[in-house]
């Protein structure tokens, strides 16, 4: 009977673990790593001009000014690593494998790096004498062994490339070739502002190599770093030096709207297991244009090889995928949006950060407490009992008085949630949290179904509490939008680069996915908005034929609509 016991306890112990393993890990945009705080005034976080590399099964992510880098086995889990070794507050860093080995190259420098062992923060001099200056460089090691770099950051110039040898300490061979010049005359999306609508030149930047399929895909941004309308394009190439051809397709890599927006200023690599992603550079600045975040976004080709990163729901819940995934759509959990202008209530808010701004969907506002004391709160209201499956609290800096990483103690809170607002279980206890992690999202095991949530302050790292978004995933209780069967598409025939579409609000919809792109069946460019029925999009390339889609979302999931193309 006891040896019965075992085997029965043995087997429930590995059908529990199993499933366990069985269940998606899961992501929420903006990554939730350990932002630093800047080193000058005004006071606030941000990190930038991220590169990822794998290398001997470690993912190692270097952004601009942050102190230092991190390691990850996973893409989840961040380890942060500081060093004197290498210089952490200069732009735009380039880091890549060559030869085996991990090296590290800072903006404008003369100096290589070669990592003896990243993970303990010890780094070697390769090349001292490096003779060429540049911006946003990007190393790069071909199949056959040779390496080249792409680099440049101007409003007026070219991006350009050039082989480096790498039997002689990564030396430049021969002369530049100058690749991309902004041309925003031809392309809507390289205008400046927020939605391309300022004059001027744009800021053409962040030059990134893929290959795929033996073509070369030479990545740039525009039009500039503090806009919503950030975003990347590509030229193609049979070789390295080229010639390169402008992707129609452009910008394949851009997010103008949704809680954060931004898809610019990024790098391509593989993960373990062979799929692509980029790890994105995303937009606040508020407090200051370099007010920026850190995103992953998944990638693909399509069957005429053009690369598509799918910024669709960018900033929902996400599967962490453990093995090569055959199509994006495995990617998404389904877990919707609950939080969206539900009615909140605080412990005490500030005049101009009330606490609905904690659920309208835009990070570049906040409600905020009177203090930072321990036992101020903020609560949502779902409206009716929900299935949660994940949340997300993004905590924002409001009258902090931090700069750098010293002293800078981690946020602590408790999470809450109920049925009659009388009594509270506890969801998520970070009351003793040491982790400066301030985009925290939190996956559930076991979804909660509750109407009401609330967080509770214990201990912020300076100045207010304060929240930019609590963001609540799962499904509600009502039936799925209603199709956007029709709908109006106008083409500026006085300026091609703008259309404007209207359409009729739908029956349980929040918001609307506006897709399109250069050919019906490949509508893969996203524009996100909640709460309207009009859109003046001013991203596309001039004289270029495109199609259209609007889907409508809402609680309880997506319907797609009719595809139709522009006049």
């Amino acid at each position: 009977m006891k040896k019965i016991l075992t085997i029965l306890i043995f087997v429930s112990a590995s059908l529990a673990l199993k499933a366990q393993q069985g269940m998606p890990q899961t992501f929420c945009n903006p990554i939730n790593i350990s932002y630093q705080f800047s080193l000058e005034k005004p006071s606030r976080r941000s990190a930038a001009d991220p590169v990822i590399i794998l290398y001997k099964d470690n993912y190692y992510l270097f952004a601009t000014s942050s102190g230092g880098y991190w390691h990850s086995k996973d893409l989840l889990d961040w380890a942060f690593v500081t060093t004197k070794d290498l210089p952490f507050e200069k732009d735009a860093p380039a880091a890549a494998v060559i030869n085996g080995s991990l090296y590290f190259m800072p903006i404008n420098s003369n100096i290589i790096y070669k990592a003896v062992d990243p993970i303990k923060g010890q780094w070697e001099v390769y090349n001292h004498s490096f003779p060429l200056s540049v911006g946003d460089p990007d190393l790069f090691e071909d199949t056959d062994g040779k390496v080249y770099l792409y680099y440049g950051s101007t409003n007026n110039g070219y991006l350009k490339a050039i082989e480096l040898d790498a039997n002689n300490k990564l030396n430049p061979i021969g002369e530049p070739v100058d690749v991309v010049r902004g041309n925003p005359e031809m392309r809507g999306w390289e205008r400046s502002g927020d939605y391309n609508t300022l004059p001027g030149r744009p800021w053409t930047e962040a030059p990134w190599m893929t290959k795929h399929n033996g073509k070369y895909y030479y990545q740039y941004s525009a039009p500039g770093t503090q806009y919503k309308s950030y975003a990347d394009g590509y030229y193609v190439a049979e070789k390295p030096l080229g010639p390169f051809t402008y992707s129609q397709t452009n910008p394949f890599s851009a997010k103008p709207e949704g809680f954060i927006s931004g898809a610019g200023h990024a790098a391509t690599f593989t993960d373990k297991y062979g799929n692509y992603w980029r790890i994105v550079t995303m937009i606040i600045s508020v407090k200051h244009k370099f007010e920026r975040r850190l995103g992953l976004i998944p990638v693909t080709f399509d069957k005429d090889n053009n690369m598509i990163a799918h910024t669709e729901f960018a900033d929902y819940p996400m599967v962490m995928p453990s093995h090569k995934i055959k199509d994006v759509a495995e990617l998404f959990p389904g877990w919707m949006l609950l939080s969206y202008k539900k009615p909140t209530k605080a412990s005490s808010s500030l005049e101009k950060n009330l606490s609905s701004l904690a659920v309208d969907e835009e990070i570049r506002d906040y409600w905020s407490a009177k203090t930072g004391k321990k036992g101020e709160w903020l609560s949502v209201d779902l409206g009716s009992k929900c299935t949660v499956n994940a949340i997300q609290l993004n905590f924002a800096e409001n009258n902090t008085q931090l700069f750098g990483r010293a002293r800078v103690l981690a946020q602590q809170y408790l999470l809450e949630y109920s049925n009659d607002k009388k009594t509270w279980i506890k969801l998520v206890d970070k009351t003793t949290n040491e982790n400066d992690l301030t985009h925290q999202y939190q996956a559930f095991k076991t979804p909660v179904k509750a109407r009401y949530f609330k967080v509770t302050n214990y201990r912020v790292p300076s100045g207010t509490f304060a929240i930019s978004g609590f963001r609540i995933f799962g499904s509600g209780n009502k039936n799925k939008p209603l199709k956007v069967a029709s709908f109006s598409v106008v083409r500026d025939v006085n300026d091609t680069r703008n259309v404007t579409l209207s359409w009729k609000k739908q029956p349980n919809a929040i918001g609307y996915n506006i897709r399109f792109g250069i050919k019906k069946g490949q509508l893969n460019r996203v524009y996100q908005v909640y709460d309207q029925s009009e859109l003046t999009i001013r991203s596309l390339n001039k004289d270029q034929k495109y199609w259209f889609a609007i889907d409508s979302f809402g609680e309880n999931g997506i319907t797609k609509g009719v595809e139709k193309e522009a006049k």
